[in-house]
């Protein structure tokens, strides 16, 4: 595919991370391995769509925890709303995801499952050959996301409930202020912890408290940071 590609055009290759050091090594490694290829670079999701939009890149690699904007920090939730934004504005784009964050990406599986270009996972801890094979994979428009924890498990965790979950445990509310800030019932929240804590295969131990095990098995499901 690469040879296709450098035959039709110039391949371009967006990369995005925040980390200088990072980014560099990153570069470097692809700069080598598709020695024609223009590498363009983003230190933030603001960046990166603006590129996007005017130079059109045949791939992205890019962080999770990334900072919206120069003055914003760093978090995996602006990575993930930047790559619901890219896949649904641009079905067709190859995107390579190089991050120690992917557990998180199973909160976007539909978006995922639904995409059409090429998606590949590659963790930071992966050697330099592992990574260029996820590149070469998605250049091919294939998708590998089998190393995502719990993205093939058959977990189902409905919108309002991960909203629940990060009102709960990203801003630390109470039921009734969720209940408020999510317009229902605080009978609607409970029956909403129910369902979440059956789907994590949570249920009530003596002497554990049980939404302290949410918490747990939310974040081990990389369902919140």
């Amino acid at each position: 595919m690469q040879e296709i590609l450098t035959e039709k055009h110039l391949l371009k290759i967006l990369v995005i991370d925040d980390h200088e050091s990072v980014l560099s090594g990153t570069v470097n490694v692809l700069q080598k391995h598709f020695s024609d290829a223009e590498l363009l670079l983003a230190g933030n999701a603001q960046n990166a769509l603006n590129q996007i939009t005017t130079l059109q890149p045949d791939i992205v690699v890019m962080d999770l925890s990334i900072p919206d904007n120069p003055k914003t920090t760093a978090r995996p939730d602006t990575g993930l709303q930047l790559l619901r934004t890219l896949m649904k504005n641009y079905p067709n784009l190859n995107i390579v995801v190089q991050s120690a964050n992917i557990r998180t990406l199973v909160r976007i599986r539909p978006d995922i499952d639904s995409h059409k270009g090429g998606f590949t996972v590659a963790d930071k801890s992966l050697s330099t050959q592992e990574m260029l094979t996820r590149v070469d994979w998605s250049l091919q428009g294939l998708t590998h996301t089998k190393d995502i924890k719990g993205i093939h498990s058959g977990l189902e965790v409905k919108p309002e409930w991960l909203r629940m979950l990060t009102l709960a445990f990203g801003e630390g509310l109470q039921d009734k202020t969720i209940a408020e800030r999510m317009c229902i019932s605080e009978r609607m929240v409970r029956h909403y912890w129910s369902k979440l804590q059956d789907v994590l295969d949570v249920y009530p131990e003596e002497g554990k408290n049980i939404r302290i095990q949410t918490e747990m098995r939310a974040r081990e499901e990389g369902l919140i940071d």
